[in-house]
């Protein structure tokens, strides 16, 4: 587009980031009065109206300038503005938005020939422009075209590096024809033929240094290229946080209506995911937020009555988790009203009357299915019932589910999760047995580099000692290959650490080849998979590369510790003994009838220095201490077996009466595997733990 025909190209990117920064600014400022968020709310709006008045949007401008008259006598005020100021400031800022919106319709026959047509009339303010999706004013508006312009580039420019590297090879033949030459003129004595044979050899180490040059220049342009096209398709990616402002502009009309303070919080808006999931889920997320103000936020006298801070709170957050993402909504107030939803359940019919008392799983279930509404009366914000049927029928469309919690007098929490498309994330290569996959690097918690014996070691046991805890261990050639280790692997060389929601593991790799950018795709449907496989990326090449699933890793490695035996170990692994440690005679009689019950070999020690005579003669499986003994207590002794290279490997887990937060992080801190406390003890518990835990013969 030429920039003659089009003024405004220019003014509609740098005004579409104004008014998105005064939004926020203004929503900051309603919240955190002061001086500063005014004065940058003032720089924004002069800028703006500065632009405007260039390109002659004299309206804009105009309502720029009034913005700026609200503010200038606050620039040295602590207070903070009067509740009509900041409705004024409001009501200026959307109708500049609805002009900015306007503007970015393109301009209708730019190709034809004659003087440029005027500009577009207004629309109605809040409608998107013919022609821009739904998710327009909820995500940036990528130009899809280029993208797939800069992506065809980029495959092009792959393409150009086969004849490169074909250049390498016959460089490479090069090479070897002259040493060729050399080692056949090496049998001549005469003179020319020593100086042909110095010249091929020359030859010979020029052309060798040309290739070694021209592979490394290759190599590195190929990465280089290949993280350009990661980054590339990213870009068809949003942050998550784009709909923030949208719900914290809501929280806030709701607010206002209702005459109540509510504080807006926010996480995860770094998260980024296709703009067409951003569009439905910021419009089913702005009934949450309204029906969280509307019913849940207290009014300020009975959260006062109830001991809670005078303002209520509403947190917003989006999480990734594998190949989906989780939107939450929390709020600290009374929660759902069980009692009136039955009420108004039976009322619809929905519930049969006199049925007992509200079940809490009934009566939320029944809330997602919309129409149901405690609001006395009808209002701009709520009463019509429709906020948790929008959610529902957007988590049916994205091929999601919806899940809602309540806590009676301490909030409510609505979460919906949605699949992805595509996953943009930076992950960590590794090889194993000729497998080349990526590990997402946010689920790695480090690296370690094993020598021969440590590999074998951690082989053998099943456990890998890092940051003093001794971790499950398994060869990613087990897991990706059930029914037997690839023999051609040269063995694990590496161990990478990976986090789950149920703990960290080992994973051996052969080596790590390094950390990019990349854009992921979920597996099609009917192509099978194992559940540590999340997805797949393509490389430069278009060659497909496996994206592991941390949680399905971290089940993979559990699994077989749980089921008593590791893929490939055989079904004869055994488990070792296990040592209670407790000065209590009571306890540990106890503890060893538990046990037994469950099929283990049990010895006892009466205090820590008996335990680590005992460890020091026989090998156990797991270490099950009190904490408070006479002498070496159970937070020394565990720090002295994972000091020791013959115990590091056993695992510990502290029983004890202490509960307190100290103490767990504590036991975490020494080394232990699980912390019981005995005021809550639960067999069952301690039972999964050892279960996990336990190392096998």
């Amino acid at each position: 587009m030429a920039e003659g025909r089009d003024p405004l190209r220019y003014f509609r990117l740098e005004a579409r980031e104004l008014v998105d920064q005064i939004s926020s600014g203004v929503l900051d400022l309603d919240q955190r009065p002061g001086p500063e968020p005014v004065a940058r709310l003032l720089r924004i709006a002069h800028t703006l109206k500065g632009a405007a008045r260039v390109v002659k949007q004299k309206d804009i401008a105009d309502r720029a300038h009034a913005f700026e008259e609200i503010l200038v006598p606050h620039r040295t005020d602590t207070s903070g503005l009067a509740a009509e100021q900041m409705r004024e400031l409001l009501r200026l800022n959307d109708e500049i938005e609805a002009q900015v919106t306007v503007l970015e319709q393109p301009p209708a026959l730019e190709a034809a020939p004659g003087p440029a047509p005027p500009e577009a009339p207004a629309e109605a303010p809040g409608e998107p422009p013919p022609g821009l999706p739904p998710e327009a004013g909820v995500a940036p508006r990528a130009a899809s075209a280029d993208l797939d312009d800069l992506l065809d580039a980029i495959g092009v420019a792959n393409a150009r590096m086969a004849p490169l590297r074909s250049g390498c090879e016959t460089i490479e033949a090069l090479r070897r024809r002259a040493e060729n030459l050399a080692d056949q003129l090496r049998v001549g004595r005469a003179a020319p033929a020593l100086a042909t044979r110095a010249t091929a050899e020359r030859l010979a180490g020029e052309l060798g240094s040309a290739g070694r040059h021209f592979t490394d220049a290759v190599d590195q342009i190929e990465r280089e290229l290949d993280d350009v096209r990661a980054k590339a398709e990213g870009l068809r990616l949003v942050p998550a946080g784009n709909i923030f402002t949208a719900l914290r502009r809501g929280v806030r009309d709701a607010a206002d209506a209702e005459g109540k303070r509510v504080r807006f919080e926010s996480y995860g808006g770094d998260v980024r995911m296709g703009a067409h999931l951003l569009g439905p889920v910021s419009g089913a997320f702005l009934h949450v937020v309204r029906n969280a103000v509307v019913h849940g936020i207290e009014p300020e006298a009975e959260r006062l009555a109830a001991r809670k801070p005078a303002e209520g709170t509403i947190a917003v957050e989006v999480e990734r988790h594998g190949r989906f993402a989780v939107f939450r909504c929390a709020d600290d107030g009374r929660g759902f009203d069980l009692e009136a939803l039955r009420s108004t359940a039976e009322a619809r019919g929905l519930v049969k009357r006199g049925s007992g008392p509200a079940d809490a799983r009934e009566m939320l279930d029944l809330v997602l299915h919309g129409g149901i509404s405690t609001s006395p009366q009808v209002t701009e914000v709520a009463g019509r019932g429709i906020g948790m049927d929008a959610v529902r029928e957007v988590a049916a469309q994205l091929h999601g589910q919806v899940t809602v919690r309540s806590s009676p007098g301490a909030g409510a929490t609505v979460e919906l999760t949605i699949p992805l498309a595509l996953l943009s994330m930076t992950g960590l290569s590794v090889e194993a047995g000729g497998t080349v996959a990526t590990v997402p690097l946010d689920s790695v918690r480090g690296c370690l580099r094993l020598s021969p014996e440590e590999a074998a070691t951690a082989a053998g046991t099943g456990r890998l000692v890092y940051e003093g805890v001794a971790a499950p261990f398994l060869p990613l050639t087990e897991i990706l290959h059930t029914g037997g280790t690839v023999t051609d692997s040269p063995g694990p060389g590496a161990a990478v650490m990976v986090n789950g929601d149920n703990g960290m593991v080992a994973i051996g790799v052969d080596r790590l080849t390094g950390t990019s950018a990349l854009v992921a795709r979920p597996l099609p449907d009917l192509a099978p998979a194992s559940a540590v496989i999340g997805s797949v990326a393509v490389d430069a090449d278009g060659n497909p590369r496996l994206v592991l699933d941390p949680e399905g890793l971290v089940a993979e490695v559990l699994r077989g510790h749980l089921a008593g035996a590791r893929p490939g170990s055989g079904p004869t692994a055994t488990p070792l003994p296990i040592l209670v440690v407790d000065d209590s005679l009571t306890t540990r009689m106890l503890e060893r009838s538990i046990l037994e019950s469950a099929g283990y070999e049990v010895d006892l020690a009466a205090s820590g220095e008996q335990a680590l005579e005992m460890a020091g003669t026989r090998g156990y499986g797991l270490i099950l201490s009190d904490i408070d003994m006479p002498g070496i207590d159970g937070f020394t002794l565990v720090e002295r077996t994972r000091a020791d290279p013959a115990l590091a490997a056993v695992p510990a887990i502290l029983v004890s009466s202490r509960g307190s937060a100290a103490d767990r992080d504590r036991g975490r801190a020494a080394g232990a595997s699980a912390y019981v406390v005995k005021g809550e003890f639960d067999q069952e518990e301690l039972l999964g733990h050892i279960r996990r835990l336990v190392v096998r013969s």
